[in-house]
């Protein structure tokens, strides 16, 4: 957990008062609940009043209590085990409906992600991976549905592109071996972070390359070694990584990229329709069987 919360609540365990202490206890105690408890419901659980926890907040230096509580939550997010996520979902979601709970989640993940994403990083690294002589692409986990998305996209606009297996960090290496500053090197991990991913990372930079992580905090390790971080939220509660925020940035990057390269890519897309058609890759639809069924 946050190593400087726990240094605030242990100078002023002295100072506090009783329904202070008890605050302070199951916070240490029960960090996982408290990170996404009102303070209203804190207060309940402890036996304490809301204005109690309130001013415990301000009482170690923060704003309030929602400070304290990311401060609590930011620190969590490669902590919480899968058994922990399963409970923490089911007490947020209670009686509520759950396809609403869920779609709702994932609109407010997508809004403080365009909120708080540094828009000037953003075309920075869209300028270095266009300038790229070639792309690396990694992504460990759940985190390789996405890595293959961009790379399905990016192998259509660009020449030199590669998807980077993460079977082993061996193979890993030898697929990394030629990079150098000449190239942009990817990383796409969220919360619990990869430990492949984290070393590709650290490999890639380390041989001079631009490193550009797309992850979820600058606390991650990934963003640690990056010449740009791309910072998504992901809901580190959900039972499943939720990744529709990543995927937004993830598509913002394609059609930025894409734009940038359209005289270009206006004759391969002329081409790639004409192969299309040749070899029937796409079912054809009967628009007018399709409105007469109607």
């Amino acid at each position: 957990m946050n190593n400087l919360l726990i240094t605030r609540i242990r100078n002023k365990m002295k100072e506090f008062s009783k329904g202070q202490k008890l605050i302070a206890k199951y916070i240490e105690e029960h960090y996982d609940k408290v990170a996404f408890m009102t303070a209203s419901k804190l207060g309940a659980t402890v036996g304490v009043s809301e204005s109690t926890v309130v001013r415990f907040a301000t009482e170690i230096g923060y704003t309030g209590y929602p400070e304290l509580q990311q401060a609590v939550q930011e620190m969590i997010r490669s902590k919480l085990t899968s058994v922990q996520r399963m409970e923490v979902t089911a007490s947020r979601i209670g009686d509520a409906d759950i396809l609403d709970s869920v779609f709702n989640q994932d609109i407010e993940t997508i809004r403080r992600t365009m909120e708080e994403i540094p828009h000037e990083d953003f075309y920075r690294s869209v300028d270095a991976i266009v300038a790229a002589r070639k792309i690396y692409i990694l992504g460990a986990r759940s985190s390789l549905a996405l890595a293959t998305f961009l790379y399905n996209y990016f192998n259509l606009i660009f020449e030199n592109v590669l998807l980077v297996k993460s079977t082993s960090e061996g193979e890993i290496f030898e697929q990394m071996i030629r990079v150098d500053e000449r190239d942009v090197v990817i990383g796409i991990s969220f919360p619990r972070y990869s430990r492949k991913a984290v070393n590709a990372m650290n490999f890639a930079h380390k041989r001079g390359a631009t490193v550009i992580a797309i992850t979820d905090s600058p606390l991650s390790p990934l963003a640690k070694e990056a010449d740009y971080a791309l910072l998504a939220r992901s809901d580190i509660a959900s039972i499943v990584d939720t990744l529709v925020a990543p995927l937004s940035l993830i598509n913002a990057l394609i059609v930025t990229t894409s734009l940038k390269k359209s005289g270009e890519l206006t004759q391969v897309f002329k081409r790639l329709e004409d192969i299309w058609d040749e070899y029937e890759v796409y079912e054809k639809v009967d628009e007018k069987a399709s409105g007469s069924a109607l």
